[in-house]
């Protein structure tokens, strides 16, 4: 019998579901902007291209800033054909393309609110733009001696542009504020941070151990502990990755983003942006293709946008050398001697601008006597002088795309059967400048791809290889007399 006074125990088991299940979602990686082909969604994206002309956002579209630049930008996108590139990382997870344009997106965001007032030595009693380029200058050679990463170098100029943004200092302690931003950016950059007393050593002990803590502490303050940088090496790396990871043209664009950290004329302009117009002078310099639809989404920045930011740097390098630590780093093997290319490029195409005498009266730029000389300040417009170079840039394309051809017609012909042996030399060739194509014939660069190749020392071959420039010739390649081929038989077959 049921007592009507007991409540019934209720069973905390969860009532079974009658409906059917839901049909299984796969995520999908998330691109730049949809594809040419991808459908784009409904509630956002839609009403925005029925209106491309106008890129305000429409009434019934509650859209914050952030999401109508990105619903803009997916929209003009459908016009310019561009590749997914990030779809080839899918299945590597260091290059986390499912994130990527989150993040850097993110970055775009956050870079505006990390960069210094452009107009701080206005409020600087004691110093000028050209101390700020000397120390600049000397926190390279400083950031060279200890082999820091780029990201370090960077991080540093800019806690300084804020910190001298925010606060007033003397003259005589500019060199504790570099020092110590160079401590502070070491230890969030690096694995291995040199150590305080390695900073001392390199201010020649102007500054104690308990100066360079106190004022460290006191910078950090000052920027209320953000060290939030958004680098332009990452932006320089994400635009490289739609080059081809091109080795010349982003060793050229380092150089040109570094300039940033000497010209104090470049202030004004957000990291991404110094980043794309690198890669767009140095390919110009490189006299490669036009700002391709590629190098234009991911690096965010159409060919008119970077016109300012590369013509300072045009400027800066048509001037005479006013930073020797920072063009000495760059003109040495390890860069490619990249700075002093770019120098004699920028001096070919439009003239010597500024000239610097020592007090002997020689030359202190590595002036050529065959080199003209323009007796005026640099004045030089690229969006005046660009049709120009890239018609002279297709004519030397076209040049040297006939010459290869004729090259090719010239190639003796060797009878078939030859076979690549597993040691051999090329020693005995009649003239060591001929080419090595000219000397193995179709057949044995067949029978070459079934063996594993194990070295190649191509020493004292001039015409061997001959890189596109004189100065963009590698350390890494070392010409070797003679060309001797280290061959193994093919694997056996299992």
């Amino acid at each position: 019998m049921i007592d009507e006074d007991v409540p019934p125990v209720r069973s905390h088991r969860r009532p079974v579901s009658r409906t059917l299940p839901e049909k299984h979602v796969s995520k999908r990686r998330r691109t730049s902007s949809p594809g040419p082909d991808d459908p784009h969604p409904k509630d956002k994206i839609a009403p925005i291209l029925n209106d491309l002309g106008n890129h305000a956002p429409p009434p019934s579209l509650d859209l914050d800033d952030h999401d109508h630049a990105l619903a803009v930008a997916t929209a003009q996108a459908d016009e310019i054909k561009w590749d997914d590139l990030d779809k080839e990382d899918e299945a590597d997870p260091l290059m986390v393309s499912e994130y990527v344009v989150e993040i850097f997106h993110y970055l775009q965001r956050l870079e505006r609110s990390t960069m210094p007032n452009p107009n701080y030595i206005d409020t600087q009693k004691d110093l000028a733009w050209k101390m700020r380029g000397i120390l600049m200058d000397w926190l390279i050679q400083v950031h060279s001696r200890f082999r820091l990463l780029p990201e370090t170098l960077f991080l540093a100029v800019n806690i300084i542009d804020r910190f001298l943004s925010a606060r007033t200092v003397s003259l005589v302690r500019l060199q504790l504020v570099g020092i110590t931003a160079m401590f502070i950016a070491a230890k969030y950059e690096e694995i291995m941070a040199p150590s305080v007393v390695n900073f001392i050593y390199c201010s020649d002990s102007t500054y104690g151990e308990k100066d360079i803590l106190d004022a460290e502490k006191y910078i950090l303050r000052s920027l209320d502990w953000n060290l939030s940088y958004p680098n332009p090496i990452n932006f320089l790396r994400r635009s490289s990755k739609a080059d081809g990871y091109d080795l010349q043209v982003r060793t050229i664009a380092k150089y040109l983003v570094e300039i940033a950290c000497v010209e104090w004329k470049l202030l004004p302009h957000p990291p991404s942006c110094i980043a794309a117009a690198a890669m767009w002078l140095a390919r110009l310099i490189l006299e490669k293709e036009e700002w391709t639809p590629n190098m234009e989404h991911y690096s965010g920045y159409d060919e008119a946008s970077l016109l300012p930011a590369a013509q300072l740097m045009l400027t800066y390098i048509l001037r005479a050398v006013r930073h020797e630590s920072f063009y000495k780093k760059y003109a040495a093997k390890k860069y490619m001697k990249v700075s002093a290319y770019a120098r004699d490029w920028a001096w070919a195409k439009f003239g010597v601008h500024e000239v610097l005498y020592d007090e002997e009266g020689e030359s202190s730029t590595g002036l050529e006597e065959h080199k003209p000389i323009v007796h005026a300040p640099a004045s030089v417009l690229l969006s005046v002088e660009l049709p120009r170079l890239r018609e002279e840039a297709r004519r030397k394309r076209d040049e040297e795309a006939r010459e290869l051809e004729e090259q090719e017609g010239e190639l003796p012909v060797v009878p078939e059967g030859d076979e690549v042996a597993t040691d051999f030399n090329l020693s005995s060739a009649s003239s060591p400048s001929v080419p090595l194509m000219h000397l193995i014939s179709s057949s044995s660069l067949l029978s070459l791809r079934s063996h594993r190749v194990c070295s190649i020392s191509t020493r004292n071959i001039p015409h061997l290889f001959i890189p596109p420039y004189p100065y963009l010739a590698s350390s890494s390649h070392q010409f070797v007399h003679p060309l001797t081929f280290h061959a193994v038989p093919p694997l056996p077959t299992p």
